[in-house]
Protein backbone atom coordinates (compact mmCIF):
# COMPACT_ATOMS: atom_id res chain seq x y z
CA UNK A 1 0.00 0.00 0.00
CA UNK A 2 2.54 2.10 0.90
CA UNK A 3 4.92 1.30 -2.21
CA UNK A 4 8.01 0.49 0.23
CA UNK A 5 9.71 -2.73 0.13
CA UNK A 6 9.43 -4.46 3.37
CA UNK A 7 12.51 -3.93 5.02
CA UNK A 8 12.30 -0.13 4.82
CA UNK A 9 9.00 -0.73 6.10
CA UNK A 10 10.05 -2.24 9.87
CA UNK A 11 11.55 0.06 12.31
CA UNK A 12 9.60 3.20 10.40
CA UNK A 13 7.55 5.29 12.88
CA UNK A 14 4.00 5.79 12.12
CA UNK A 15 4.33 9.32 12.34
CA UNK A 16 6.71 9.29 9.57
CA UNK A 17 3.85 7.94 7.11
CA UNK A 18 0.60 9.82 8.25
CA UNK A 19 -0.63 12.81 6.56
CA UNK A 20 0.86 15.58 8.76
CA UNK A 21 -2.68 17.00 9.29
CA UNK A 22 -3.75 13.42 10.24
CA UNK A 23 -1.00 12.51 13.13
CA UNK A 24 -2.08 14.90 16.06
CA UNK A 25 -6.13 13.13 16.08
CA UNK A 26 -3.86 9.78 16.09
CA UNK A 27 -2.03 10.61 18.63
CA UNK A 28 -4.65 11.62 21.06
CA UNK A 29 -6.14 8.61 20.53
CA UNK A 30 -2.98 6.77 21.60
CA UNK A 31 -3.21 8.82 24.58
CA UNK A 32 -6.54 7.84 25.76
CA UNK A 33 -5.59 4.21 25.91
CA UNK A 34 -2.26 4.57 27.76
CA UNK A 35 -4.74 6.47 30.11
CA UNK A 36 -6.98 3.03 30.42
CA UNK A 37 -10.29 5.67 28.85
CA UNK A 38 -10.64 3.37 25.75
CA UNK A 39 -8.99 -0.21 24.60
CA UNK A 40 -8.99 0.65 20.86
CA UNK A 41 -10.24 2.80 18.25
CA UNK A 42 -10.92 2.90 14.81
CA UNK A 43 -10.14 6.38 12.68
CA UNK A 44 -9.71 7.38 8.83
CA UNK A 45 -6.69 9.19 8.31
CA UNK A 46 -4.18 10.00 5.43
CA UNK A 47 -0.91 8.17 5.03
CA UNK A 48 1.69 8.97 2.17
CA UNK A 49 3.05 7.25 0.06
CA UNK A 50 6.89 6.40 -1.38
CA UNK A 51 5.60 8.39 -4.39
CA UNK A 52 4.27 11.15 -2.57
CA UNK A 53 0.42 10.33 -3.22
CA UNK A 54 -1.83 9.97 -0.26
CA UNK A 55 -3.39 7.02 0.42
CA UNK A 56 -6.94 7.00 2.26
CA UNK A 57 -7.29 4.47 5.24
CA UNK A 58 -9.24 3.10 7.64
CA UNK A 59 -7.45 1.87 10.90
CA UNK A 60 -8.12 -0.02 13.80
CA UNK A 61 -5.46 0.07 16.59
CA UNK A 62 -5.94 -2.20 19.60
CA UNK A 63 -3.65 -1.89 22.68
CA UNK A 64 -2.26 -5.32 24.27
CA UNK A 65 -1.86 -4.75 27.53
CA UNK A 66 0.27 -7.10 30.43
CA UNK A 67 -1.62 -8.04 33.93
CA UNK A 68 -1.38 -4.74 35.36
CA UNK A 69 -3.13 -2.77 32.75
CA UNK A 70 0.63 -1.19 31.11
CA UNK A 71 0.63 -1.47 27.14
CA UNK A 72 3.37 -2.43 25.95
CA UNK A 73 2.45 -3.40 22.09
CA UNK A 74 -0.59 -2.34 19.68
CA UNK A 75 -1.71 -4.40 16.83
CA UNK A 76 -3.08 -2.13 13.92
CA UNK A 77 -4.92 -3.03 10.86
CA UNK A 78 -4.83 -0.49 8.14
CA UNK A 79 -7.39 -1.02 5.20
CA UNK A 80 -7.17 1.24 1.83
CA UNK A 81 -10.18 3.09 1.46
CA UNK A 82 -8.81 5.43 -1.58
CA UNK A 83 -10.95 3.99 -4.13
CA UNK A 84 -14.47 4.20 -1.42
CA UNK A 85 -13.40 8.32 -0.57
CA UNK A 86 -12.93 8.94 -4.46
CA UNK A 87 -16.43 7.69 -5.04
CA UNK A 88 -17.73 9.07 -1.88
CA UNK A 89 -16.13 12.69 -3.11
CA UNK A 90 -17.80 11.60 -6.68
CA UNK A 91 -21.14 11.19 -5.31
CA UNK A 92 -20.78 14.44 -3.51
CA UNK A 93 -19.57 16.68 -5.60
CA UNK A 94 -23.14 15.31 -8.42
CA UNK A 95 -25.39 16.30 -5.73
CA UNK A 96 -23.56 19.52 -4.97
CA UNK A 97 -24.41 20.03 -9.00
CA UNK A 98 -28.02 18.77 -8.96
CA UNK A 99 -28.40 21.26 -5.80
CA UNK A 100 -26.97 24.04 -7.90
CA UNK A 101 -29.23 23.36 -10.52
CA UNK A 102 -32.46 22.71 -9.25
CA UNK A 103 -31.27 26.50 -7.58
CA UNK A 104 -30.70 27.34 -11.04
CA UNK A 105 -34.19 25.76 -12.81
CA UNK A 106 -36.06 25.99 -9.42
CA UNK A 107 -38.01 22.94 -8.71
CA UNK A 108 -36.74 19.44 -6.83
CA UNK A 109 -36.62 15.75 -6.33
CA UNK A 110 -39.37 13.59 -4.74
CA UNK A 111 -38.74 9.36 -4.29
CA UNK A 112 -41.82 7.12 -3.16
CA UNK A 113 -41.37 3.24 -1.69
CA UNK A 114 -43.66 1.55 -3.75
CA UNK A 115 -44.00 -1.54 -1.02
CA UNK A 116 -43.81 0.87 2.14
CA UNK A 117 -46.22 3.64 -0.25
CA UNK A 118 -44.50 6.11 1.13
CA UNK A 119 -43.99 9.26 -1.06
CA UNK A 120 -41.68 12.42 0.33
CA UNK A 121 -40.10 15.50 -1.64
CA UNK A 122 -36.90 16.67 -0.81
CA UNK A 123 -36.58 19.78 1.64
CA UNK A 124 -35.77 21.97 -1.68
CA UNK A 125 -38.69 21.32 -3.62
CA UNK A 126 -40.90 21.58 0.04
CA UNK A 127 -39.54 25.01 -0.13
CA UNK A 128 -40.27 25.93 -3.62
CA UNK A 129 -43.91 24.94 -3.13
CA UNK A 130 -44.27 25.72 0.38
CA UNK A 131 -41.99 28.39 1.10
CA UNK A 132 -38.44 28.59 3.32
CA UNK A 133 -38.88 26.01 5.97
CA UNK A 134 -41.32 23.74 5.11
CA UNK A 135 -41.06 20.66 5.74
CA UNK A 136 -40.27 17.56 2.87
CA UNK A 137 -44.66 16.48 1.63
CA UNK A 138 -46.19 13.76 1.62
CA UNK A 139 -48.03 12.30 -1.25
CA UNK A 140 -51.42 13.81 -0.35
CA UNK A 141 -50.48 17.13 0.72
CA UNK A 142 -48.58 17.35 -3.02
CA UNK A 143 -51.34 15.92 -4.75
CA UNK A 144 -53.90 19.24 -3.25
CA UNK A 145 -51.40 21.86 -4.66
CA UNK A 146 -52.05 19.95 -8.48
CA UNK A 147 -54.40 21.65 -10.54
CA UNK A 148 -57.76 20.44 -10.75
CA UNK A 149 -57.83 18.77 -14.41
CA UNK A 150 -54.25 18.04 -14.08
CA UNK A 151 -54.37 14.83 -11.43
CA UNK A 152 -53.94 12.55 -14.51
CA UNK A 153 -50.77 13.81 -15.42
CA UNK A 154 -49.45 13.80 -12.41
CA UNK A 155 -50.94 10.24 -12.27
CA UNK A 156 -48.25 7.39 -11.15
CA UNK A 157 -50.20 3.98 -11.47
CA UNK A 158 -48.47 2.88 -14.66
CA UNK A 159 -45.01 3.35 -12.70
CA UNK A 160 -46.85 1.40 -9.67
CA UNK A 161 -47.67 -1.64 -11.43
CA UNK A 162 -44.09 -2.00 -13.33
CA UNK A 163 -46.38 -1.49 -16.90
CA UNK A 164 -43.40 1.37 -17.74
CA UNK A 165 -40.30 1.98 -16.04
CA UNK A 166 -39.94 5.98 -17.27
CA UNK A 167 -42.42 8.66 -18.34
CA UNK A 168 -42.44 12.63 -18.50
CA UNK A 169 -45.05 14.65 -17.19
CA UNK A 170 -46.60 18.43 -17.18
CA UNK A 171 -49.11 20.02 -14.77
CA UNK A 172 -49.76 23.25 -13.35
CA UNK A 173 -48.65 23.43 -9.22
CA UNK A 174 -50.04 25.74 -7.09
CA UNK A 175 -46.36 26.80 -5.07
CA UNK A 176 -45.30 29.85 -2.58
CA UNK A 177 -45.09 31.94 -6.83
CA UNK A 178 -47.95 31.66 -7.50
CA UNK A 179 -49.43 28.68 -10.60
CA UNK A 180 -46.34 27.16 -11.86
CA UNK A 181 -45.98 24.76 -15.12
CA UNK A 182 -43.99 21.54 -14.08
CA UNK A 183 -41.62 19.01 -16.00
CA UNK A 184 -41.77 16.05 -13.91
CA UNK A 185 -39.36 13.08 -15.03
CA UNK A 186 -40.04 10.28 -13.70
CA UNK A 187 -38.20 6.55 -13.28
CA UNK A 188 -39.00 3.08 -11.73
CA UNK A 189 -36.28 1.10 -9.95
CA UNK A 190 -36.77 -2.63 -9.25
CA UNK A 191 -35.81 -5.20 -6.99
CA UNK A 192 -33.85 -8.23 -8.16
CA UNK A 193 -36.79 -10.38 -8.69
CA UNK A 194 -37.61 -7.23 -11.15
CA UNK A 195 -40.50 -5.79 -8.73
CA UNK A 196 -41.43 -2.22 -8.72
CA UNK A 197 -39.38 -0.94 -5.55
CA UNK A 198 -38.59 3.17 -6.01
CA UNK A 199 -39.76 5.62 -7.90
CA UNK A 200 -37.77 8.54 -8.37
CA UNK A 201 -38.61 12.05 -9.97
CA UNK A 202 -37.59 15.52 -10.41
CA UNK A 203 -40.06 18.50 -10.62
CA UNK A 204 -38.82 21.90 -12.86
CA UNK A 205 -40.44 24.64 -13.27
CA UNK A 206 -40.38 25.33 -16.78
CA UNK A 207 -43.55 27.96 -16.54
CA UNK A 208 -41.63 30.55 -18.83
CA UNK A 209 -40.67 28.09 -21.59
CA UNK A 210 -44.35 26.65 -21.39
CA UNK A 211 -45.27 30.48 -21.87
CA UNK A 212 -43.34 31.23 -24.98
CA UNK A 213 -44.50 27.70 -26.52
CA UNK A 214 -47.94 28.93 -25.89
CA UNK A 215 -47.44 32.33 -27.29
CA UNK A 216 -45.27 30.84 -30.54
CA UNK A 217 -48.24 28.24 -30.71
CA UNK A 218 -50.91 30.89 -30.52
CA UNK A 219 -49.34 33.48 -32.87
CA UNK A 220 -48.97 30.18 -35.63
CA UNK A 221 -52.56 30.12 -35.29
CA UNK A 222 -53.60 33.62 -35.98
CA UNK A 223 -54.13 35.62 -38.39
CA UNK A 224 -51.27 38.81 -37.71
CA UNK A 225 -53.64 41.52 -39.39
CA UNK A 226 -57.06 40.72 -37.75
CA UNK A 227 -56.20 39.13 -34.91
CA UNK A 228 -58.79 35.90 -35.65
CA UNK A 229 -57.77 32.39 -36.00
CA UNK A 230 -56.34 31.36 -39.83
CA UNK A 231 -56.91 28.10 -41.29
CA UNK A 232 -54.24 26.34 -39.05
CA UNK A 233 -56.14 27.56 -35.73
CA UNK A 234 -59.80 26.95 -37.28
CA UNK A 235 -58.35 23.19 -37.62
CA UNK A 236 -57.01 23.18 -34.00
CA UNK A 237 -60.10 25.03 -32.46
CA UNK A 238 -62.66 23.47 -34.03
CA UNK A 239 -62.36 19.53 -33.16
CA UNK A 240 -62.64 20.66 -29.26
CA UNK A 241 -66.30 22.91 -30.27
CA UNK A 242 -69.11 21.06 -28.61
CA UNK A 243 -73.31 21.44 -29.32
CA UNK A 244 -76.07 19.83 -28.01
CA UNK A 245 -78.41 21.69 -30.46
CA UNK A 246 -76.34 21.82 -34.07
CA UNK A 247 -73.87 23.48 -35.73
CA UNK A 248 -73.96 26.57 -38.30
CA UNK A 249 -70.97 27.54 -40.55
CA UNK A 250 -70.93 31.19 -42.67
CA UNK A 251 -68.89 31.80 -44.90
CA UNK A 252 -67.94 35.32 -45.93
CA UNK A 253 -66.47 37.04 -49.42
CA UNK A 254 -66.08 40.90 -49.49
CA UNK A 255 -66.99 41.85 -53.08
CA UNK A 256 -64.56 44.97 -55.04
CA UNK A 257 -61.81 44.19 -52.47
CA UNK A 258 -59.44 44.06 -55.14
CA UNK A 259 -60.09 46.90 -56.48
CA UNK A 260 -60.05 49.07 -53.45
CA UNK A 261 -56.72 47.48 -52.78
CA UNK A 262 -55.60 48.62 -56.36
CA UNK A 263 -57.39 52.38 -56.44
CA UNK A 264 -57.14 53.13 -52.63
CA UNK A 265 -53.63 50.97 -51.52
CA UNK A 266 -53.20 48.18 -49.10
CA UNK A 267 -53.50 50.35 -46.15
CA UNK A 268 -56.76 51.22 -46.78
CA UNK A 269 -57.87 47.34 -47.78
CA UNK A 270 -56.10 46.14 -44.56
CA UNK A 271 -58.06 48.76 -42.44
CA UNK A 272 -61.19 47.40 -44.46
CA UNK A 273 -60.01 43.57 -42.91
CA UNK A 274 -59.96 44.89 -39.87
CA UNK A 275 -62.84 46.42 -39.32
CA UNK A 276 -64.89 43.70 -41.44
CA UNK A 277 -63.33 41.41 -38.23
CA UNK A 278 -63.98 43.11 -35.83
CA UNK A 279 -67.56 43.46 -36.99
CA UNK A 280 -67.82 39.58 -37.46
CA UNK A 281 -66.72 39.29 -33.64
CA UNK A 282 -68.94 41.23 -32.30
CA UNK A 283 -71.88 39.45 -33.30
CA UNK A 284 -71.01 36.15 -32.21
CA UNK A 285 -70.13 34.86 -28.97
CA UNK A 286 -66.27 34.29 -27.15
CA UNK A 287 -66.59 30.42 -27.54
CA UNK A 288 -67.55 30.77 -31.61
CA UNK A 289 -64.81 30.45 -34.40
CA UNK A 290 -64.15 33.44 -36.17
CA UNK A 291 -61.54 32.69 -39.25
CA UNK A 292 -59.82 34.65 -41.64
CA UNK A 293 -59.29 32.02 -43.94
CA UNK A 294 -57.05 33.81 -46.30
CA UNK A 295 -57.06 37.29 -48.50
CA UNK A 296 -61.02 38.59 -48.12
CA UNK A 297 -62.34 35.35 -47.24
CA UNK A 298 -63.57 34.88 -43.79
CA UNK A 299 -65.55 31.72 -42.23
CA UNK A 300 -67.97 31.61 -38.63
CA UNK A 301 -68.83 28.48 -37.25
CA UNK A 302 -71.46 28.85 -34.29
CA UNK A 303 -72.91 26.13 -31.96
CA UNK A 304 -76.62 26.99 -32.15
CA UNK A 305 -79.82 25.74 -32.69
CA UNK A 306 -81.30 26.52 -36.29
CA UNK A 307 -83.12 29.63 -35.40
CA UNK A 308 -80.40 30.97 -33.52
CA UNK A 309 -78.03 30.22 -36.42
CA UNK A 310 -81.04 32.19 -38.46
CA UNK A 311 -80.77 34.94 -35.98
CA UNK A 312 -76.56 35.12 -36.41
CA UNK A 313 -76.90 35.13 -39.96
CA UNK A 314 -79.47 38.22 -39.71
CA UNK A 315 -77.09 40.40 -37.64
CA UNK A 316 -73.91 39.16 -39.52
CA UNK A 317 -75.89 40.72 -42.72
CA UNK A 318 -76.01 43.66 -40.52
CA UNK A 319 -73.19 44.08 -39.08
CA UNK A 320 -71.67 44.06 -43.03
CA UNK A 321 -74.23 46.85 -44.32
CA UNK A 322 -72.95 49.62 -42.52
CA UNK A 323 -70.48 51.89 -44.33
CA UNK A 324 -66.38 51.79 -43.14
CA UNK A 325 -65.47 54.94 -42.28
CA UNK A 326 -62.05 54.21 -43.80
CA UNK A 327 -62.96 53.97 -47.64
CA UNK A 328 -63.75 56.91 -49.27
CA UNK A 329 -67.20 58.04 -50.66
CA UNK A 330 -67.91 56.57 -53.98
CA UNK A 331 -65.96 53.12 -53.37
CA UNK A 332 -68.18 50.52 -53.42
CA UNK A 333 -66.87 47.32 -51.34
CA UNK A 334 -69.84 44.34 -50.57
CA UNK A 335 -70.09 40.79 -48.96
CA UNK A 336 -71.17 37.67 -50.18
CA UNK A 337 -72.94 35.82 -46.99
CA UNK A 338 -73.47 31.79 -47.30
CA UNK A 339 -74.76 29.41 -44.66
CA UNK A 340 -75.54 25.98 -43.73
CA UNK A 341 -76.54 24.19 -40.69
CA UNK A 342 -76.67 20.75 -39.37
CA UNK A 343 -77.53 19.20 -36.05
CA UNK A 344 -74.86 17.17 -35.99
CA UNK A 345 -70.78 18.61 -35.70
CA UNK A 346 -69.47 18.54 -39.54
CA UNK A 347 -66.62 16.80 -40.30
CA UNK A 348 -67.04 17.00 -44.15
CA UNK A 349 -67.36 19.61 -47.37
CA UNK A 350 -70.15 21.97 -46.91
CA UNK A 351 -71.90 20.25 -49.78
CA UNK A 352 -72.56 16.84 -47.69
CA UNK A 353 -76.32 16.23 -48.27
CA UNK A 354 -76.46 16.55 -44.73
CA UNK A 355 -76.38 19.93 -44.67
CA UNK A 356 -79.02 22.23 -44.68
CA UNK A 357 -79.19 25.54 -46.33
CA UNK A 358 -80.54 28.87 -43.72
CA UNK A 359 -83.10 30.93 -45.36
CA UNK A 360 -81.65 33.93 -46.81
CA UNK A 361 -77.96 32.75 -46.64
CA UNK A 362 -78.07 29.73 -48.46
CA UNK A 363 -75.53 27.96 -51.06
CA UNK A 364 -76.60 30.48 -53.86
CA UNK A 365 -75.09 33.37 -51.82
CA UNK A 366 -76.87 36.19 -50.90
CA UNK A 367 -75.51 39.64 -51.91
CA UNK A 368 -75.03 42.96 -49.69
CA UNK A 369 -74.56 45.73 -51.10
CA UNK A 370 -73.19 48.82 -49.87
CA UNK A 371 -70.89 46.82 -46.89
Amino acid sequence: MFGLPEDQVHGVSIRHLTHGEDVQRDFELRDEILSGARESYTVEKRYIRLNETTLHARTTVIAMLEGDGRGYQYVSQIEDISNEKEADRQLKERAAQLELAMHAINGGFWHMDVRASNFQTSKRLAEFIAGEGAMPLNLEAYLKRVHVGDEDQADLSALLRGDIYKSVAQYRLDTIDGERWIRCDRRLLRDDQGKPMRIVGVAMDFTEEHRRLDELERSSQTDTLTGLLNRRGLQARYPSMSSYSGYALFTIDLDGFKQINDTLGHATGDAVLVETAARLLATVRETDLVCRTGGDEFVVIIAAARDQAQDVAGRIVGCLEAPINSVPQGASVSASVGGVWSAERPERSTTSSRYKPLRGQSRREKSVDPL
